[in-house]
């Protein structure tokens, strides 16, 4: 599971964190549903935006919760979960997406895929996701080709770039598949005057995911000599931080002009998490854990900034990330990280694939008070925030 919306279910309250757990297992039970338990693999934190989107447009409809059966990542209990077309949209995104993702692992030969058995052995799993994504999409009106093209002329972009190159030409790509997918969330909720709305709120998330990501593996591409849009295009972090704070204030504006039933839960992702990843990314975050489940120095130690990072090293001062792993280690990984619970219960874990530190759903939080203030849930839109 990845993605740069990660709440902390403490943040969330009782409430919130009910119906993200319901699309997030929503997510994931609808690929294995309908593509077989594989699929699940690329169930992620950023696809089931899609689903929450559909459901705050559209409100509770009949039929659009059902019980699922104990799951080892629930504690092996049952839970309400999320289905119909928000779901369906956000497993063929993710299917797409990941299908795309391991032909780009392929073409760059990385770890067990500089194999040829393996490698031709990750080809036919790609096409058949990108195939499942195609029908899935199709089903619930949406072409996919529009994310397959975006991944193409990423490829084309990337080659092309270099220093001097504006950065918002290498993150068009992702901006256009994002703006697409998130637009369709109004037609399948029956609101198409909050396309054009969120189809500039998707552009925006897409820009923000492709930095985020940029700012996070600079120093782990720079190792490995893998290709990463900043250090190719010259962009300072400066520069980088800027644009991620205009992308994420415009996120906020156009989620104000959208219509929504229910948006709480939308909100506190779209306008309250989201800031936190930026401040993850750039280094400056202050999480609410108590100090002995943290893995930073000791409270009001200052880091020193980082060789050419200005806002200094992530937690100041973590120490460099081991290399990613290769898709399919990285798959046996997501399922040691599943079958042993660490994903809900453990205070921290590694990502499978990014090996970066991830947040427990239940681990040790003192979030007595909640930064994203817990008017949210009580309130329509969390009109007392400055947001």
């Amino acid at each position: 599971m990845f993605g740069i919306v990660r709440p902390c279910s403490h943040r969330l309250g009782e409430g919130l964190r009910a119906q993200w757990m319901a699309h997030l297992c929503g997510l994931c039970l609808a690929l294995r549903r309908d593509h077989g338990q594989f699929a699940r693999v690329v169930t992620n934190y950023d696809g089931l935006l899609i689903s929450v989107l559909t459901e705050a447009q559209a409100g509770p409809v009949e039929g659009s919760r059902r019980t699922a059966g104990p799951c080892a990542l629930r504690g092996m209990r049952t839970a309400s979960v999320a289905q119909g077309e928000g779901a369906r949209l956000a497993a063929a995104v993710s299917l797409v997406l990941a299908s795309a993702k391991v032909r780009d692992h392929v073409a760059d030969r990385d770890g067990l895929l500089a194999r040829r058995p393996v490698a031709l052995a990750a080809r036919r799993v790609a096409a058949g996701w990108g195939r499942a994504g195609a029908h899935s999409g199709a089903a619930v009106g949406f072409d996919t080709g529009v994310l397959v093209d975006a991944v193409d002329r990423q490829t084309g972009i990337e080659a092309l770039a270099g220093l001097g190159t504006p950065l918002l030409t290498v993150t068009e790509p992702t901006e256009t598949a994002t703006a697409a997918a998130f637009a369709h969330t109004a037609v399948l909720a029956g609101r198409p005057g909050n396309a054009e709305t969120l189809a500039e709120a998707g552009r925006l998330f897409g820009r923000l995911a492709h930095l985020l990501d940029a700012v996070e593996d600079q120093e782990a591409d720079a190792r490995s000599g893998a290709w990463n849009p900043l250090t190719a295009t010259g962009t300072p972090l400066t520069e980088a931080r800027r644009l991620a704070d205009d992308a994420l204030h415009g996120i906020r504006l156009a989620l104000r002009e959208a219509e929504f039933t229910d948006g709480k839960l939308v909100h506190l992702l779209l306008a309250h998490e989201l800031g936190r990843s930026v401040d993850r990314a750039f280094g400056d975050h202050a999480c609410g854990h108590a100090p002995e489940a943290s893995f930073g120095p000791p409270p009001g130690h200052q880091a020193p900034p980082a060789p050419g990072n200005p806002y200094g090293a992530p937690f100041g001062g973590e120490p460099p990330r081991p290399d990613k792993r290769g898709f399919w280690a990285g798959c046996a990984a997501a399922l040691g990280v599943c079958c042993t619970c660490k994903v809900c219960c453990a205070d921290e874990y590694e990502g499978p694939w990014s090996r970066k530190k991830r947040e427990g759903w239940c681990g040790n939080c003192d979030c007595s008070c909640c930064e994203a203030c817990q008017c949210c849930e009580c309130c329509e839109c969390c009109s007392c925030c400055d947001c």
